[in-house]
């Protein structure tokens, strides 16, 4: 009985500290919400802009339903799909890809940050995932690098699909640092995360 009361105090300290580390980094972000605050339009990021001048119908603004309903199935649905697009794609920069600086694409077998993203987001929505409830999302990783993570907005708060974490995380759980978003169903307006 002992050794279960620890065990369980060692867990929900770790976790306490695990998302006391995350809001320390987003300061403008609530405590205590379930999903994260966004404060108004802000700039896209280039890789968006130039993926959406080449691609227009995949970044025409649909009125979309803005948060997905956390199921089960939803859930087991995510999970996989971070997973697997993980696994299936190895990290390598546009540089290396491309030869330029920044280029969003989706991914073969190669591909960079926002590259899982964008296949995340394909896959999730073959399966039946509202795609406004999915968001690109422009953050600083651990080391306070640029980076891309998938925010997938439920009712039961906001999840991130990393490609440097096979684990989906309650916003508030992953080491990053969230500087804006894309707006519900269209990548061409983005809204800040930060609140200055």
């Amino acid at each position: 009985m002992i050794k279960q009361i620890l065990a369980t105090l060692v867990v929900l300290i770790s976790c306490n500290a695990a998302a006391a580390d995350a809001l320390h980094r987003n300061p403008d972000q609530p405590a205590n919400a379930a999903n994260m605050m966004t404060f108004g339009r802000t700039s896209v990021p280039i890789g968006a802009y130039s993926y959406c001048e080449r691609y227009a119908a995949r970044c025409r603004y649909r009125k979309l339903k803005e948060k997905e309903t956390l199921t089960r199935q939803a859930w087991d649905m995510i999970v996989k799909v971070n997973y697997t697009v993980n696994r299936s794609v190895e990290p390598m920069t546009d540089r290396e890809i491309f030869g330029v600086e920044e280029r969003w694409e989706l991914p073969g077998n190669v591909g960079d940050c926002e590259d899982y993203v964008l296949e995340k987001k394909r896959r999730l929505t073959k399966l039946g995932i509202a795609p406004g409830a999915m968001r690109v999302t422009v953050v600083f990783d651990a080391d306070n690098g640029g980076h891309a993570v998938l925010t997938v907005v439920t009712d039961r708060g906001d999840f991130i699909l990393d490609n440097n974490n096979d684990k989906v995380k309650r916003w508030q759980d992953a080491e990053l640092t969230y500087l804006k978003r894309q707006s519900p169903g269209d990548l061409t307006r983005w809204e800040s995360l930060k609140s200055s």
